[in-house]
């Protein structure tokens, strides 16, 4: 510690005291020999000690205290809709989604976004309709309840953001277009026309993407933890031994787990290759 001002004992350092603790200068005011002894750390909040008295109270006083600058998380925060657009714009159409839907409980809202459209007999097409092509995208929105949304929300959130932030909006959307594309097809060739639905098909490939991609040009953002790899894979191989579906989980869309994940590991093959090559 260092000393950096004596005072006599009947004067008034509150002022002084307040405008130091405005600007975090750590100090300690102490009685020695009669007088008043300020002690700080070194001697640069020493100097603006000495600066500060000599001011006097009433200058301290009418001293503006200082704007505390923002932390990183807030920082984030508020730029994220020019860092991760897409990323929050695909959260938020899942969310609409969700509502309009009723988490999987409104039949009527349903119908609007599963892959084959609903037909006079009431029952889903057997084929597609591409006249109505967005609905080879739509059922990638469509969750049943609360926990199947949030955790696709969540995994997409982790690995959407990497993506935008390494690659940009415009590569997250055209992966997600065409993963979500082929892992509902996949789905559909493989279940018929029956309801699916879910984000986690995308996810599959987009952890795929990132895997492969890491492996053959790592980077900061891609770098995800073993232990998450080998959790995700773990748990497509325990839904695809039809366990889930067993304790009630209801119906697990394995193809479209296996097919995203495939094609994104080999759009980040490819992707990485060329990047490595640069």
């Amino acid at each position: 510690m260092l000393k950096a001002l004596n005072c006599q004992l009947d004067e008034d350092l509150s002022p002084l005291v307040r405008f130091l603790r405005s600007r975090g200068v750590v100090h300690r005011v102490v009685e020695e020999g009669g007088m008043q002894v300020v002690w700080v750390v070194d001697e640069a909040a020493a100097q603006i000690v000495r600066d500060a008295y000599a001011q006097g109270p009433q200058a301290l006083a009418d001293s503006p205290a200082p704007q505390r600058p923002p932390s990183e998380a807030a920082q984030f925060w508020r730029q994220a809709h020019r860092l991760i657009p897409v990323t929050l714009a695909v959260l938020a159409i899942t969310a609409v989604v969700a509502l309009l839907t009723g988490l999987g409980s409104d039949a009527g809202g349903i119908v609007m976004f599963t892959f084959t459209p609903l037909e006079a007999s009431g029952h889903l097409a057997a084929q597609p309709d591409m006249t109505q092509w967005w609905r080879l995208i739509t059922p990638i929105f469509l969750h049943f309840g609360i926990m199947h949304l949030a955790f696709n929300a969540l995994w997409y959130w982790e690995l959407g953001r990497r993506i935008e932030m390494r690659s940009g909006g415009l590569w997250l959307l055209g992966l997600t277009l065409l993963i979500g594309v082929v892992s509902n097809t996949a789905q559909w060739l493989w279940s018929g026309s029956s309801l699916f639905g879910g984000l986690s098909g995308v996810l599959y490939g987009l952890l795929g993407y990132c895997w492969v991609y890491q492996k053959l040009a790592p980077n900061v953002f891609f770098d995800l933890p073993r232990g998450v790899i080998i959790m995700m894979l773990a748990w497509l191989v325990l839904c695809m031994t039809g366990l889930i579906t067993l304790l009630g989980f209801g119906a697990i869309a394995n193809a479209a787990h296996v097919s995203g994940f495939v094609a994104g590991c080999a759009i980040g093959a490819v992707a990485g290759t060329l990047q490595r090559l640069r």
